[in-house]
């Protein structure tokens, strides 16, 4: 991380796409898209 910089956007990421792969493992297709529907509209 770079001196001054407060936040890091790839540890973050990296950490939110562990999470949600960890919470879709062994979700059909149709499981994974309503999860992921309902990720997206609770962000909003």
């Amino acid at each position: 991380m770079t001196e001054g910089k407060k936040f890091d956007s790839v540890k973050m990421m990296r950490s939110i796409r562990d999470k949600i792969s960890k919470d879709i493992e062994g979700m059909t297709l149709d499981e994974e898209k309503r999860y992921l529907q309902k990720m997206i509209s609770s962000s909003k």
